[in-house]
């Protein structure tokens, strides 16, 4: 109940609306992890527990940058090629994976069990889309990097990134969940195994040297 009794002017809650306003402006963008959420949302497969991984991968590193990544990845040079070539090789794999069932859709009433996977799969799914994205290594850095200019109150700015990444994970759970009726129809998956594909083979592509 800290915050409750610090003035709006605060330094500390400069930092924190800073910290939300860069964390939206950086999070709300198409990504394969937003693909990934949507999908598995409009299936209404373990969404619930894929946020909370999410939230709690991007708690720990938000933290985790203003407390020292920068040093961890100064110290381990190798480091971001190695996450770079996985990320090329697991968006391709999906986006191969996207493509087949785009080709060959379930049918019938099991047109929307195509996207259901086990509780593992889907949890190693929200790790794999998160950690071994380049960009995502990236926006840690350059959230640690701007958390550093408000010194003794950049976890107050970690803590208003945080904000953001948790309000944008559940504007798309809710937002897939409100998608859920227009998916009743097969063919609406083949549409969107389709996209999802080209947004997979789009980012490898990006990410390669």
């Amino acid at each position: 109940m800290v915050a409750a009794t610090l003035p709006s002017g605060s330094p500390l809650m400069a930092a924190w609306t800073s910290g939300t306003l860069t964390g939206l402006g950086m999070f709300a963008v198409v990504g394969a992890q937003r693909a990934f959420i949507l999908r598995q949302g409009i299936a209404r497969a373990h969404l619930g527990i894929i946020l909370l991984v999410c939230a709690l991968i991007d708690a720990c590193f938000i933290f985790g940058s203003v407390s020292g990544l920068q040093a961890l990845t100064a110290r381990l040079p190798g480091l971001a090629d190695y996450v770079l070539w996985c990320g090329v090789v697991f968006l391709s794999w999906y986006g191969v994976q996207s493509a087949l069932r785009a080709w060959r859709p379930a049918s019938g009433p099991r047109a929307d069990q195509a996207a259901v996977s086990s509780r593992r799969a889907a949890l190693l799914g929200a790790a794999g889309f998160t950690l071994l994205n380049p960009h995502f290594w990236l926006d840690m850095m350059v959230l640690g990097s701007i958390a550093h200019g408000f010194a003794d109150d950049r976890f107050g700015f970690a803590a208003g990134a945080l904000t953001a990444s948790v309000l944008w994970l559940a504007a798309l759970g809710l937002g897939s969940r409100l998608c859920a009726p227009l998916f009743r129809n097969p063919v609406a998956w083949r549409w969107l195994d389709g996209g999802i594909s080209a947004v997979m083979f789009l980012l490898a592509w990006r990410l390669l040297p």
